[in-house]
């Protein structure tokens, strides 16, 4: 059964992180206080605790966020958009592919094929946007999956990363999947996450979220 965890981490950001089973996997719910817009950030696989949340905060998405393909992270995409017709759908240009493959998001071999409804916009690094009042600017990081992308929330301080299955307490994303590459996925942390201040938060995809400076410290994968 997915739990709920609301976090503050900086003034004027709440942070509702929905882990869901079987794999642990974060969704994120970004709002801020007094404002209806907030942003579904991968929607794992039990969507309905998603929309419980959403509608007990009377908050209305304004776009699905998808740090990359894998099943776990795109589950809930057409339960979302069942739920709110027309809701955008985003997504690394690299990765747009394994939303309707299973074999590319990794559902097929697991033996129940999961498809998801296509991309609306396709993100390239180094892009900015503002969706529902939050600029964000884009990172691509590949080497869990080929078109991986971190989302840097450009008005917060400390600075908010949303970092998928990158970087981990701790630990990093696996690559050994068909398209992982372990030197891209550290070339990607040390150039575009350890460049942050050491009090830069990464919500990961899956645990608890850490700082880039505990991670220069202690990350046993990654060293700078």
């Amino acid at each position: 059964m997915a739990s709920v965890d609301l976090l503050e981490p900086t003034p004027g950001i709440r942070i509702a992180r929905i882990e869901s089973t079987p794999f642990g996997e974060n969704c994120y719910v970004i709002s801020r206080p007094g404002a209806a817009a907030c942003l579904v950030i991968d929607p794992g696989f039990e969507p309905d605790a998603i929309i419980e949340w959403i509608d007990a905060q009377r908050l209305e998405p304004a776009a699905i966020l998808l740090t990359h393909g894998h099943s776990d992270h795109i589950a809930g995409n057409e339960t979302l958009r069942d739920r709110w017709p027309g809701l955008p759908i985003l997504i690394g240009r690299g990765d747009a592919s394994k939303l309707t493959d299973p074999m590319g998001n990794l559902s097929g071999q697991f033996g129940f094929p999961l498809r998801s409804p296509p991309a609306d916009r396709l993100l390239d690094d180094g892009e900015r946007l503002e969706v529902g009042g939050f600029p964000l600017l884009v990172h691509a990081i590949p080497g869990h999956s080929s078109g991986h992308i971190v989302y840097l929330l450009e008005d917060s301080d400390p600075a908010i990363v949303f970092g998928g299955d990158v970087l981990f307490r701790e630990g990093i994303g696996r690559t050994d999947f068909p398209d992982g590459d372990f030197e891209s996925l550290a070339a990607g942390i040390r150039g575009h996450l350890y460049s942050l201040p050491d009090s830069s938060i990464v919500f990961p995809g899956h645990g608890e979220e850490t700082t880039t400076g505990h991670e220069k410290r202690h990350n046993p994968f990654v060293t700078l």
